[in-house]
Order: C-alpha cells, then sequence, then structure tokens
C-alpha cells in the first residue's frame, strides 16, 4: 500500500499540473442528491469523512502540524495536504479536472494550518460535485486508474477508502500528542453528564 501510495501521490502532482479549466464545482451544474442507491451511500461516507477529518485538522494545535512519528513518514500537515490532493486527483479518473494548478510540492511546502484547512472543504467539495454530477449508469463506465481497467464506481470507492485511511492516520497523529477526536470528547462528555459527573 505505501508502494501504491508514493505512485499515486507522484501521478496527483503530475496529472494535475496540466489541469486548469474543467471544474466539478460548478453549482449550475450539479444534479440533485439522490435519495437511495449507490451514489447516496458513497455522499453519506464522504459527508461523515469530510467531517470527521475537518474537526480534527481544526483540534490539533498549530504546533504539532509539523510532528512526524518518524523520520521519513508523512507530517501531520502532509498528511492533511496529501488529502486535498487526492481529492483532485482521484476525479480526474472521472474526467473531472481539478480547478486550478496543483503544486507538485504542496504536501510539502504548505504547512500552515490555517492555510490547510482552509483547502481542505473545496477539495471535499470537488468529490461531492463530480458525484452529483453521475448518474447511476454512469458508474459502470470504463475507467484507468494507475494503468488498471476499472470502473467509476471502484474509483469511488477507492476514493472514499483512501480517505478513511488517512482519517485512521490522523486519529492516531492526533492521540499521538493527546488531541481526542472532537466527537469521541463529545461522546465521553455527554456519557459523563448523563451519569452525573
Amino acid at each position: 500500500m505505501v508502494g501504491f501510495m508514493k505512485q499515486a501521490t507522484m501521478v496527483i502532482l503530475f496529472v494535475a499540473l496540466g489541469a486548469t479549466n474543467l471544474h466539478a464545482g460548478d453549482a449550475k451544474s450539479e444534479k440533485a442528491a439522490p435519495k437511495s442507491g449507490f451514489r447516496a451511500e458513497i455522499l453519506w461516507q464522504l459527508d461523515d469523512v469530510q467531517k470527521k477529518t475537518e474537526e480534527l485538522a481544526e483540534a490539533v494545535p498549530t504546533e504539532k502540524y509539523s510532528w512526524r512519528p518518524a523520520d521519513g513518514v508523512r507530517s501531520i500537515s502532509e498528511v492533511y495536504m496529501h488529502v486535498v490532493g487526492a481529492n483532485y486527483f482521484f476525479m480526474t479518473f472521472l474526467g473531472v479536472k481539478p480547478p486550478m494548478k496543483m503544486d507538485p510540492g504542496m504536501e510539502k511546502t504548505v504547512t500552515d494550518k490555517a492555510e490547510i484547512t482552509k483547502m481542505l472543504k473545496p477539495s471535499f467539495d470537488h468529490v461531492r460535485t463530480a458525484v452529483l454530477n453521475l448518474s447511476d449508469k454512469d458508474l459502470d463506465k470504463k475507467a484507468d486508474m494507475f494503468g488498471n481497467a476499472t470502473t467509476y464506481r471502484n474509483v469511488l470507492v477507492t476514493e472514499i477508502a483512501h480517505l478513511h485511511e488517512h482519517l485512521g492516520q490522523s486519529i492516531a497523529y492526533a492521540r499521538m500528542n493527546d488531541v481526542v477526536p472532537p466527537w469521541t470528547a463529545a461522546e465521553q462528555a455527554a456519557a459523563a453528564k448523563k451519569d452525573g459527573k
């Protein structure tokens, strides 16, 4: 998986460099959100992982953004910037280009918490709009992902799996820095209140 992610990062940056004009976030082109079916389930997963990722990114103190568990491993800021880049990149497999040129070194150069947290939401919105602009029939369209023949459906599954992978990584990073995930802290506070503590 590590090799795959290194390859994915390189492809993200090179492919995205040439993409400048098509943007999935054009609200006028969005279709109505599906109420059931595969796309509805993907959107539910996307909403959940986005909320948790953004909450956790806000909860981690600014001074911890440069923290990494070991040399050669992504720092906290690099993980979040990897998520940003990947959100734009995976949609290129569906023919949706990023709205701007992507900096190939952004994982290393964008390290400011305020800038990173500001970039997360539009990247998730880009994925959401791409999903909304698909039809159920589009899910069976053929796609080439990392040189493998697949479908649009599997591209979306891979995108969601990738997001959850890095959410889990971010949770581990946060806990190693004594940051309790906000949703867990809220559950603990509610339980304590219920118990009268």
